[in-house]
C-alpha cells in the first residue's frame, strides 16, 4: 500500500474525489446515492437470513447523559413533561370522567446521538451530492434536494458485521503497526486491546476490513449495509465519555476510499463519533473521507451505533449476518436523522 503524504490532504482528497465519483451513475436527479446498490432481491436476501427471530437494538440511548459538548451546537437531548400524573391526579387537565394522560417533547440536534449522514450533511469546495452547488441544495430552508426524507423507505436488508476490533484484539490480524503504514497513528489508547477495542488514532485499512471478513466467515458485496465496530464506545461506557464525541478515535484510513466505492455497498455505520480515524491521517485536516464518500461517492454514513450486544452474539454463534432495517424519520429537509437501528438474527 502507497502510503499516504500526510501534508498534502488537498491532493489526496482531489485524486480520491475523481477516482470514486459516482455523479451521475444514477441520472441527475437521483436522491439516494449508493442506496441504489440495494434491491428488491437484496431485501429478500436479507429477510430470508432470520433464523431466530432475536432482535437487537443497536442505538445510544436519547438523554442528557449522552457524549455531545456543544460543538457546532450540538447538546444532548432536553426531554421536556408537557402533562404529567401530578397534573391528571390534581385534576388540572379538564378531561372528563376521570381521564388523564401524559404527553413530552423532545429538542435536540438530529445528530446528536445514534444517526445517519444525509447527502446534504458535507460538500467537497461548494459542491454537494452528483455534483450540485451546495447554495442550491441546502439552504435556510433545509436540504431542498437530497432531503432525508427521501431515505425513509430505502435502509433496510442484509445487515453484516464486520467486528475488526475483536478479530484484532484475537490475534488474527496485524495490528497497530500495520495501522500506521496507512498513514494513521496509535494514540493515547495505546495497543490493541484483548476485549475487542481498538485505541484510539487507529486507521481500519481494506486489509483489515478483508481479514476481519474472511475470519469471520462472512462475505461483504454490492447493496449490504455494513456495520464496523472497533469497541470505542464499550471504552467510553467504561471510562467515561472523555472526548468521544469530537476527539481521537479508531474509525477507517482515507485509503478505504476505493474499497468503500467499489464494493458497491450501500451504507455503512460504525459505534464512532466520526466514522473515520481521528486524529485524521493528515497535518492539517478534518474529516477527509467525508469529503469524498458523501458528495462524491453519495455513501450513506452512520455513527454511534451501538454494536456491542450484536456483536456478543455474533461472536458467539458465529454468524455475522442478519436483517437489518435502520430508516432514517422523515424529516423534511434535514441533512442528517437519528435512528433506531434493528438487527434480527
Amino acid at each position: 500500500m502507497t502510503p499516504l503524504d500526510r501534508s498534502d490532504p488537498e491532493g489526496a482528497i482531489a485524486r480520491a474525489a475523481k477516482s470514486f465519483s459516482n455523479w451521475g451513475r444514477w441520472g441527475e436527479d437521483d436522491v439516494l446515492g449508493t442506496l441504489n446498490h440495494l434491491d428488491e432481491a437484496k431485501r429478500r436476501e436479507g429477510a430470508a437470513l432470520v433464523r431466530r427471530g432475536v432482535s437487537f437494538s443497536l442505538s445510544q440511548r436519547f438523554d442528557m447523559d449522552g457524549p455531545q459538548k456543544g460543538w457546532r451546537r450540538r447538546t444532548n437531548p432536553v426531554h421536556t413533561m408537557l402533562d404529567t400524573g401530578t397534573d391528571a391526579a390534581l385534576g388540572n387537565q379538564g378531561f372528563p370522567h376521570g381521564i388523564g394522560g401524559a404527553d413530552d417533547v423532545i429538542a435536540m440536534p438530529l445528530q446528536c446521538s445514534t444517526q445517519w449522514d444525509g447527502l446534504g450533511h458535507i460538500f467537497d469546495h461548494g459542491m454537494a451530492w452528483n455534483g450540485r452547488p451546495a447554495e442550491k441544495v441546502v439552504t435556510s430552508d433545509g436540504d431542498l434536494v437530497t432531503g432525508i426524507e427521501h431515505m425513509a423507505s430505502q435502509v433496510a436488508g442484509r445487515g453484516v458485521l464486520l467486528d475488526v476490533g475483536r478479530a484484532i484484539g484475537a490475534g488474527g490480524l496485524s495490528g497497530a503497526d500495520d495501522s500506521r503504514g496507512a498513514g494513521g497513528s496509535v494514540g493515547a489508547g495505546g495497543s490493541v486491546g484483548a476485549e475487542g477495542e481498538l485505541p484510539d488514532g487507529f486507521a481500519v485499512t481494506e486489509e483489515h476490513l478483508l481479514a476481519t471478513a474472511e475470519a469471520q466467515g462472512v462475505s461483504v458485496g454490492r447493496g449490504d449495509i455494513v456495520l464496523v465496530r472497533t469497541g470505542q464506545l464499550a471504552r467510553a461506557r467504561r471510562e467515561g465519555w472523555g472526548d468521544y464525541a469530537g476527539g481521537p478515535a479508531p474509525g477507517l484510513s482515507f485509503t478505504t476510499a476505493g474499497w468503500l466505492h467499489g464494493g458497491e455497498i450501500a451504507a455503512i455505520a460504525t459505534d464512532t463519533w466520526g466514522f473515520e480515524v481521528r486524529p485524521n491521517e493528515f497535518e492539517h485536516a478534518f474529516q477527509p473521507l467525508h469529503q469524498v464518500a458523501i458528495p462524491h461517492i453519495g455513501l450513506l454514513i452512520g455513527e454511534m451505533w451501538d454494536l456491542d450486544a450484536l456483536a456478543k452474539d455474533c461472536a458467539a454463534d458465529g454468524v455475522y449476518e442478519f436483517w437489518l432495517t435502520a430508516a432514517p424519520l422523515p424529516i423534511t429537509g434535514a441533512v442528517g436523522s437519528p435512528v433506531n437501528p434493528i438487527a434480527v438474527k
